[in-house]
């Protein structure tokens, strides 16, 4: 208070109220402290000289405690720095905004009802609250937090026109503001967790690095590949059993990161990316006939149609003749079904290296040589191994003795054949003569000898099994007077 004659003041009063202290710092100025009011008071001096005039007023403001309702944004990096909007009621006058037990960086009042400030330094979540001469406010959390860190993105790569949703996962996640692959903003993202972000990958070319951008800075990159659509221009073998379990290579282009293989609507038993260009895969069970094949990658889907043919395991009825010699080289005939497509003969466990499929129910098959005895006869497919039918291996017969040895030229007369394996005799020659026979066991021939010059004649005996090494018979002349 100013004024003159202050000199010995007894009383400063604020209406009827004394100030609670006051001190005479000259005969013109008091300083005094305010006791409680309300409303427009005068203030007097009173001194021995007598009391002042009450022309001059004190006005008590009405004010509450000021409120906080929210801070925007709500989370900062560790470093400080960042600028919130702290917004509420009641807060003119502030003198001061505090980030947990630390003043904030600066601060401005912009009305009753927002105040911007600077973050200070800190760590971890600490309330923010605002100070004024009516008390201090009621805290807001605000989450300290460090730069973000990305430690995987996947699918980890795309087609070129982008539209991918890629799972992106790391640490420091909230708040994201941006999410970039490469240079290119990501077309959409959700922030899931502090630890995940969804994004849906822009369009691009290569290899670009993915980041994601918080207030507290921008994490490392992880790289996510754009790649073209995949082409097929290859399936081999292309048959194979309706049982699958068939493995086929395909070959074609942009095969990288393959996410299935399809066999008509039927996925692959299993598969396995080889090369850019190649993949095997192991076809599963399907019906009989053609089907396509189709490869998924992330960079798009390529179908090669009727491309692989599921078919039937053969079956065969009958081989004709039933037997042949232990040589081999006899042409036999196989009848069934599904033989078209065959791949291999075998009788026993030996391959022919002669065979024709003639059509879906006949092969002519040249057997090659065994040991005697019967064998199982099986045909190969891409449908699969046959049953077996039986083929024997015919020894060739022995002849051990003719009786008698000799006769005369012209014929006529009959000869007992003895031997092993006769039962099967086809024919018996004398060098080149065919001679009349029956058999009477596998041991035992009676054949009739046809006329022919005098001398020795070499005799044999055809089977199934082969010709016999000859055995001498000699004609004879007869008498003459």
């Amino acid at each position: 208070m100013t004024g003159t004659g202050f000199t010995g003041a007894t009383a400063v009063r604020f209406g009827a109220t004394p100030a609670p202290s006051f001190t005479v710092n000259s005969d013109t100025r008091i300083t005094a402290t305010t006791p409680q009011g309300t409303g427009t008071v005068q203030v007097t001096v009173t001194t021995p000289g007598g009391t002042s005039n009450q022309f001059v007023t004190y006005t008590y403001a009405t004010t509450s405690t000021p409120t906080l309702s929210s801070v925007s944004p709500s989370s900062g990096p560790a470093v400080g720095g960042t600028t919130v909007t702290l917004t509420g009621t009641n807060l003119s006058g502030a003198t001061a905004v505090t980030f947990g037990a630390t003043a904030a960086t600066s601060f401005t009042v912009v009305s009753p009802t927002q105040i911007t400030a600077v973050a200070p330094a800190g760590a971890g979540t600490v309330q923010v609250t605002v100070t004024t001469s009516s008390g201090t406010s009621n805290g807001i959390p605000y989450s300290y937090s460090g730069a973000p860190t990305l430690t995987s993105v996947s699918p980890s790569q795309g087609p070129t026109s982008g539209g991918t949703t890629v799972t992106l996962t790391g640490t420091n996640l909230s708040g994201a503001t941006a999410v970039t692959f490469g240079a290119t903003a990501a077309t959409s993202f959700t922030i899931v967790s502090p630890t995940q972000i969804t994004a849906v990958a822009p369009a691009g070319a290569g290899t670009v690095q993915v980041t994601v951008t918080t207030s507290s800075g921008t994490s490392n990159g992880i790289p996510y590949s754009y790649s073209g659509a995949p082409t097929l221009t290859s399936v081999s073998p292309s048959q194979g059993p309706t049982s699958g379990g068939t493995t086929i290579t395909l070959t074609g282009t942009n095969l990288s990161g393959a996410t299935a293989v399809t066999f008509g609507t039927t996925a692959a038993t299993s598969f396995t990316i080889v090369s850019p260009t190649q993949i095997t895969a192991v076809a599963p069970p399907g019906a009989t006939g053609p089907v396509a094949v189709t490869v998924i990658t992330p960079g798009g889907t390529s179908t090669l149609g009727s491309s692989y043919f599921y078919a039937n395991v053969p079956l065969l009825t009958g081989v004709a003749p039933g037997s042949g010699p232990a040589s081999g080289g006899n042409t036999v005939t196989l009848t069934g079904t599904s033989l078209v497509g065959t791949t291999a003969v075998r009788f026993g466990t030996t391959a022919t290296g002669v065979f024709t499929a003639v059509s879906d129910t006949q092969i002519t098959a040249v057997a090659p040589p065994g040991a005697a005895g019967p064998v199982a006869v099986t045909v190969v497919t891409p449908g699969g191994t046959s049953n077996a039918v039986s083929y024997t291996y015919l020894a060739a017969p022995v002849i051990t003795a003719l009786s008698p040895n000799q006769g005369p030229v012209f014929g006529g007369n009959t000869v007992t054949v003895t031997g092993i394996g006769l039962a099967q005799t086809t024919s018996v020659l004398f060098g080149t003569q065919p001679a009349s026979f029956t058999v009477l066991s596998d041991s035992q021939i009676v054949a009739g000898v046809p006329s022919g010059a005098a001398g020795p004649v070499a005799v044999t005996v055809v089977t199934p099994g082969g010709t016999s090494v000859p055995v001498t018979y000699t004609r004879v002349l007869g008498p003459s007077i």
